[in-house]
């Protein structure tokens, strides 16, 4: 039987995009869910049963706001009457330009959106995954982390962050049985990005790049990241997954 099959889970940037698949996927194989953004909207079309419906919250926060995290985090944890045994640090925002003249303003609103975000939000949730007694943190990062991509020097920074943060979590609170994995998917089509990624210069270039011959679904995420919390044992920690369709190391 899976290990994290009665409790909650806390999901940041919930209701759109890769963290409400993430939602979706997590609510279908039996946990609650507690979807954060600053709509506090729940994911559309969601197309889970009436039951796993009733797992889904939705919930008002903004990950750059301390106040905001710790409320949002208290009143998960008050709502259910379950354990917090998740935290998923999904929320993101992606700004691009040259190196040589990009925003030091930019620079830093990308990092603390994507990465001092992860941190706060675990801190916050650390008393409550450490009560649980096992537990799991999943942050979404990127394959941007390895690369040197051009105009993008705030973006592949803060998801290169986003790994160390989860290898120095992973290694700190092992023996609080709280486990950090990092998700770092490549492209994705979601309900953001859709008429882009099918738009006719991208679309061919994807099919170019990409060994598999494509960008993965939201889905595709969404699915591993409810597998992280049905697996047994607690031994693996620390790692980042690559989910690229081989883009990453192909020449």
């Amino acid at each position: 039987m899976p290990e994290f099959k009665q409790g909650t889970v806390i999901v940041t940037g919930g209701s759109r995009g890769i963290g409400a698949s993430i939602s979706v996927e997590l609510a279908r194989v039996g946990l609650h869910v507690a979807c954060l953004s600053r709509s506090g909207e729940l994911p559309p079309d969601s197309g889970l049963d009436v039951e796993a419906q009733k797992r889904l919250t939705g919930l008002r926060c903004d990950i750059n706001d301390a106040a905001s995290v710790e409320s949002a985090f208290a009143a998960v944890a008050a709502r259910f009457g379950l354990p917090v045994i998740g935290l998923v640090n999904n929320a993101g925002i992606h700004l691009q330009g040259p190196s040589a003249t990009f925003p030091i303003v930019d620079f830093d609103r990308v990092m603390q959106t994507n990465a001092s975000s992860v941190l706060r939000a675990s801190q916050v949730a650390y008393p409550f995954l450490r009560e649980a007694g096992s537990a799991l943190i999943v942050n979404i990062g990127s394959f941007y982390d390895k690369l040197g991509v051009r105009g993008n020097v705030a973006y592949c920074a803060s998801k290169a962050a986003v790994g160390a943060i989860s290898r120095c979590l992973a290694v700190e609170w092992a023996r609080d049985g709280i486990q950090v994995v990092n998700i770092a998917p490549g492209y994705i089509e979601t309900d953001l990005n859709r008429d882009e990624m099918n738009e006719g210069a991208l679309q061919a270039f994807l099919k170019r790049r990409i060994p598999t011959g494509g960008p993965a679904r939201s889905e595709d995420i969404g699915r591993l990241a409810a597998m992280l919390f049905q697996l047994p044992g607690r031994f693996l920690t620390g790692e980042t997954i690559y989910v690229d369709g081989g883009q990453g190391m192909a020449l």
